[in-house]
């Protein structure tokens, strides 16, 4: 479960990548870039921070596979993906949910306290994200009202409650990645964001 969850992070990661490019009129290349940072982002600043290295995708060209894939496969059905931005925002929301548990089990890996793996899901999750808003002009989701991170923090909360309740890990991996992807979902359908901070000097 777990290793399919991550080869399904990296497609979905990927394919929001490609349309990220698309959208912005980048070249192949661009395009391919683009959803190359946002599938491996993540992870690679992780597994630095970690001493995990050489770093993941590095070790297990499966992973550079799977965003090939990605980016056939959305090249291909770009035109049936007729609204753009719902399309990129569901494959993004997927990403967030699954590379969440990715970092958390990482961090368990190292043995590394809870808080500390909480902090790598996070990062693995919407890393990834920030690179690529950046390449692409634009200031990143982590860092705007929308509850994105914060996503990423109670899921990971629910993955340390469950595993106190002595539940299978099939179903612990399940109900998190469930959990906050549905929270996503609702917290943009009904307009939940984090106060914002005004300075007036």
């Amino acid at each position: 479960m777990f290793q399919l969850l991550d080869f399904i992070g990296t497609f979905v990661f990927a394919v929001s990548g490609v349309l990220t490019g698309l959208n912005k009129k980048l070249d192949l290349f661009g395009v391919f870039i683009i959803a190359f940072v946002t599938a491996l982002g993540g992870g690679t600043l992780r597994d630095v921070l970690i001493g995990r290295t050489p770093v993941g995708w590095m070790l297990d060209l499966q992973y550079v596979y799977l965003i090939v894939i990605g980016f056939v496969v959305a090249i291909v059905f770009r035109k049936k993906l007729d609204k753009l931005r719902v399309s990129m925002f569901l494959f993004d929301t997927i990403g967030l949910g699954i590379f969440t548990l990715i970092g958390l089990e990482k961090g368990i890996e190292k043995g590394l306290h809870p808080i500390v793996c909480i902090a790598l899901g996070a990062m693995t999750a919407t890393f990834g994200g920030v690179i690529r808003d950046i390449l692409c002009n634009e200031i990143p989701v982590v860092f705007r009202r929308e509850i994105y991170a914060t996503v990423c923090i109670l899921g990971g909360v629910l993955f340390f409650v469950l595993q106190n309740c002595n539940v299978s890990n099939d179903f612990i991996y399940l109900t998190t990645t469930v959990f906050m992807i549905v929270l996503r979902l609702l917290a943009v359908k009904y307009k939940w964001y984090l106060p914002t901070l005004y300075y007036k000097g």
